[in-house]
């Protein structure tokens, strides 16, 4: 999200040419918002501090009495590192990544890496969300400095989105 005002947690980008930060939720097989990272600064790549994040995230979901243990991980190249792995194999979270290939022409020597193509298939659900919370111009471009304001209007968003899905008659099982 662009920072047009500065603030917490924001810092330039130069892909985008401005000064962003990130955010990462976390979503079922439905696309029902789970959990969230707190904001990232925008100079950073999507993996940055994702072990402390995905501990936090995958604490916060037992805390809400979901049960993760068996269940996917589905993320895509940017997320396939050691620690993400790890941290989803301590949790008992199978980790379901697409191998980033980081510019080899051949596989990587070593035992294969699990992935499941199909179930891989589901993430369209998780990607149908994020695109529903960049329908929210109002995050688009931050304006807000303070950190907590900004987490707490992405907060708002994921609330509408789920009560979208909680009234909705579609659901993956």
């Amino acid at each position: 999200m662009l920072a047009k005002k500065g603030g917490e947690a924001v810092a330039y980008q130069g892909r985008k040419k401005a000064k962003t930060s990130n955010v990462l939720p976390i979503t079922d097989a439905n696309g029902f918002i789970l959990a969230t990272t707190g904001i990232v600064a925008g100079n950073h790549n999507d993996a940055f501090e994702l072990k402390d994040n995905l501990r936090a995230a995958f604490k916060f979901i037992k805390r809400l009495g979901i049960a993760i243990a068996g269940g996917y991980f589905n993320a895509d190249a940017a997320f396939d590192t050691k620690a993400a792995r790890c941290t989803c194999f301590i949790h008992k979270v199978i980790p379901n990544i697409v191998e980033n290939t980081r510019s080899r022409k051949r596989p990587k020597r070593g035992r294969k890496r699990l992935f499941h193509p199909d179930v891989y298939k589901l993430r369209f659900s998780s990607e149908r969300t994020f695109a529903w919370i960049d329908k929210f111009r109002a995050l688009l471009v931050r304006f807000d400095r303070k950190a907590a304001h900004f987490l707490g209007a992405h907060y708002i968003v994921y609330t509408l989105i789920n009560l979208r899905h909680l009234l909705s008659d579609e659901k993956v099982q």
